[in-house]
């Protein structure tokens, strides 16, 4: 079960980082690209990805 927090944080992060990246127009492409709502829900998807990243490296292995 720990690997399912690792994969999901990890998938949240990168998603956070790139409609961050989309909003603020770096990253072009999309119908995202420059649409200041990304630059805010952006950072709080990366934020929540950390937290389960964290929580899925934090956990001890589940003994199955």
């Amino acid at each position: 079960m720990r690997w399912v927090w690792i994969i999901v944080g990890a998938l949240a992060l990168g998603t956070g980082v790139l409609w961050t990246l989309q909003g603020l127009n770096i990253i072009k492409g999309s119908v995202m690209t420059g649409q200041f709502i990304y630059v805010i829900i952006g950072p709080i998807v990366g934020l929540v990805g950390l937290a389960l990243l964290i929580i899925g490296l934090r956990r001890r292995p589940s003994a199955s």
